[in-house]
């Protein structure tokens, strides 16, 4: 076997065992979301394959069997104290005994281990966190609760409606800078591609606060609007989409742009009917990280919109129910689940331009 051969294996196998360590987690939070609070409480989202368990098949009284749980019982020829029989030991015919409750009231349940899986699902877990309305959930013990639902629906439309604008007007500035330092001549044309390109290197954080005074002044007044973290957003995007669409559109061929010109176009004209059909890749490249910047943001949210319940996106929402819910799985894993779905079709929506949008001018000829 080729050394090539041999390196391309073990690239292969790296990868493969990279995504099935980022697939595992994944999975078991999509399972544990269509599983209800009791199953989750008591058993792994792994259950769902084929394992053994133990059933109960019969319950004993100690006290009918005259066994004192204050010293050494012996029941199925097997001879165990108390705090032995609380861990639960096992028979010689491989049954299990266990104590169940105190040492005054508690009972002897007997179990058998069995081959068993768990497909109980329920659709029941999206329905609270998507509507708004109350939830009959009824226990183990056969109790009714009452639990009001989360409503999620709004924060999901509130994130829409973020991230779509942030997406697209960074998207649209971006291009018509690229081709202007790209295919323009002007003064300065190198100092502020540089200038744009040092941009990439600010932190998040630092801006904030001078753009959140900005904000804050009578004559502007942004906070707490739409159009504030629109704009936050685009700001933040607007270097790495504008180096990103140069890279791919300094690479087209000259030659078609020239005989553009030659034949009277204008710029405008050569931008709308050239560059931007031709530059779809580069473009959906940054609108996958775009758009799933934006979705996944919560502290530029909460900072820009600030805790109102009625301009909650996603993030924000989802915090929330960590805070108030924090022992409810079944329903934190419903609401992450829900988060990502739009990203994940975003993103296998356009990723066939993905590798082609970032590998744009690496390579020259």
């Amino acid at each position: 076997m080729s050394g090539n051969r041999q390196r391309a294996i073990l690239v292969n196998v790296s990868l493969a065992l990279l995504v099935l360590v980022w697939l595992v987690p994944v999975f078991g939070l999509f399972i544990s979301s269509f599983r209800d609070r009791f199953d989750i409480q008591t058993s792994g989202w792994w259950s769902i394959f084929p394992h053994r368990e133990w059933v109960l098949v019969e319950e004993i009284d100690p006290r009918e069997e005259g066994l004192d749980a204050t010293g050494t019982m012996e029941i199925f020829g097997v001879t165990a104290t108390f705090e032995e029989m609380r861990e639960g030991i096992e028979t010689p015919d491989g049954m299990r005994i266990q104590w169940v409750g105190n040492r005054r009231i508690g009972n002897i349940e007997v179990q058998e281990q069995v081959w068993a899986v768990n497909w109980e699902f329920t659709l029941d877990n999206y329905k609270q966190v998507l509507q708004g309305k109350d939830f009959e959930i009824t226990n183990a013990d056969g109790t009714v609760e009452v639990i009001p639902g989360d409503d999620f629906s709004a924060a999901l439309f509130n994130s829409l409606a973020v991230a779509i604008p942030a997406t697209v007007i960074p998207i649209l500035i971006a291009a018509f800078a690229a081709y202007g330092f790209a295919w323009m001549s002007f003064p300065g044309r190198r100092f502020f591609f540089i200038i744009v390109v040092a941009l990439l290197v600010v932190p998040l954080q630092i801006a904030l606060v001078p753009v959140l005074q900005f904000y804050a002044n009578p004559r502007i007044d942004l906070n707490g609007t739409y159009l504030a973290i629109w704009l936050a957003h685009a700001g933040f995007g607007m270097s790495l989409a504008t180096y990103l669409l140069f890279n791919y559109i300094s690479t087209m061929p000259r030659e078609t742009l020239e005989s553009a010109f030659i034949d009277g176009a204008s710029h405008f004209k050569v931008f709308t009917s050239l560059i931007l059909p031709l530059s779809v890749p580069a473009l959906a490249s940054f609108a996958i990280f775009q758009f799933l910047w934006v979705w996944n943001d919560y502290l530029v949210a909460l900072i820009f919109l600030g805790s109102d319940p009625e301009f909650q996106v996603v993030t924000m929402r989802l915090a929330e129910i960590v805070g108030d819910r924090g022992q409810d799985w079944h329903l934190l894993t419903a609401g992450a689940f829900v988060t990502m779905l739009l990203p994940l079709a975003v993103f296998f929506g356009l990723q066939r331009f993905f590798v082609r949008g970032m590998m744009a001018g690496s390579v020259k000829g």
